[in-house]
């Protein structure tokens, strides 16, 4: 008895240690791309192939699809009308984003999945969907919105203000934002990383975290009491925040 309850342990470890082994493989290989691409810098990578691997592990490999449609969405927009906003002094680093970057955009989901890993719980599950749909939403309305616009509105005054201000919003900008949102949930839920039923939580909770954000950068960015990584990090976890009170109350 003894020796079957050792070659079951043996087994699990093994089990686990080549899961190990494979999201550590293709989490190093998609940051390396997404280095070599320029997508993130060489710290972007090294933090982006830790928070992936994090994912991946506690997740397992649809929660890391979902991470690479953020992936897709965010390097799509970055790259849509670049050259005009290279012009007006707000496009994004030609060398991709750093590892303060990555962090405040996914580590909120990474530890959500984290979470789920240790208590098997699925609403962490659809806080970190939240999370992500907040990040492709937020990078979404900033991208398209300089890329088609010259100008914005203050979300907290409406004033115009160039392109690019903290706080600022546009309308093709903030339907874009709408749209990832949309899109990141509905990747999650054909991944079958939350329900149905957590779709439109997941949806309204990352829109509610873009428009925070926004609000944030507004108040309290332009006035240099918050950087634009902690920004994004509150937009994030208040995303996450929000899909756990939803899901809870309404579910």
């Amino acid at each position: 008895m003894k020796c079957l309850e050792s070659e079951i342990a043996i087994s699990g470890s093994l089990l686990t240690g080549s899961k190990a082994a494979v999201a550590a493989l293709v989490t190093l290989i998609f940051s390396a791309l997404a280095y070599q691409v320029k997508a993130v810098t060489r710290s972007g990578a090294v933090a982006g192939a830790m928070v992936s691997f994090a994912i991946y592990v506690s997740a397992g490999v649809g929660a890391f699809a979902a991470l690479v449609s953020l992936f897709l969405i965010a390097i799509t927009t970055t790259r849509a009308g670049y050259s005009r906003k290279q012009q007006r002094g707000t496009a994004e680093s030609s060398q991709g984003r750093s590892a303060s970057q990555i962090v405040a955009n996914v580590g909120i989901a990474a530890l959500a999945t984290v979470l789920f890993a240790i208590t098997q719980h699925s609403i962490f599950l659809v806080a970190a969907a939240a999370a992500l749909a907040e990040a492709a939403a937020d990078t979404a309305s900033s991208e398209i919105g300089e890329a088609t616009s010259g100008q914005a509105r203050l979300i907290t005054s409406f004033e115009v203000v160039p392109a690019g201000t903290d706080g600022g919003i546009t309308l093709w900008g903030t339907l874009a934002g709408a749209m990832a949102s949309l899109l990141i949930a509905g990747c999650c839920l054909v991944l079958q990383l939350i329900s149905r039923s957590s779709f439109f939580l997941v949806s309204i909770a990352g829109i509610l975290g873009m428009l925070l954000d926004s609000i944030l950068g507004a108040v309290l960015e332009r006035r240099q009491v918050l950087n634009n990584d902690m920004v994004n990090l509150l937009g994030t976890s208040t995303a996450a925040l929000i899909a756990l009170v939803l899901h809870h109350f309404c579910l």
